[in-house]
């Protein structure tokens, strides 16, 4: 799962920061403030990949997701590409654990294959 949802929230870290250069043209908002926030959410995209395995990582990526779709109040293309990363976040997440748990039993099988010999 560590490795699925690890190439989305980079993947995100990209995005968000292109987001930042296309909001810096708004006249309405702040060079700083656009750069404080997308600096935030680019810094908290990087600790969530080392942050996903433990308890409560899953649901800060979601929170991550519900922001950046709420982005969209800025940047208008931040409704799609949210949505868009919010599918493959979830994406990332199920089949992630999906992985993980054939690894587990591939692993047990190995196991109990190697004690039978």
């Amino acid at each position: 799962m560590r490795t699925l949802c690890s190439s989305t929230l980079i993947g995100e870290f990209f995005v968000i920061g292109f987001a930042g250069l296309v909001a810096m043209k708004d006249p309405g908002l702040s060079v700083s403030t656009v750069w404080l926030v997308s600096g935030i959410a680019m810094v908290l995209c990087v600790l969530l990949c080392g942050m996903v395995t433990r308890p409560g990582g899953v649901a800060l990526g979601w929170a991550l997701q519900l922001a950046l779709i709420a982005s969209g109040v800025f940047v208008p293309t931040m409704y799609f590409m949210g949505v868009v990363f919010a599918a493959l976040w979830w994406a990332s997440v199920h089949y992630g654990r999906k992985v993980d748990e054939a690894k587990a039993r591939f692993a047990a099988q190995a196991e109990s294959s190697a004690d039978a010999a």
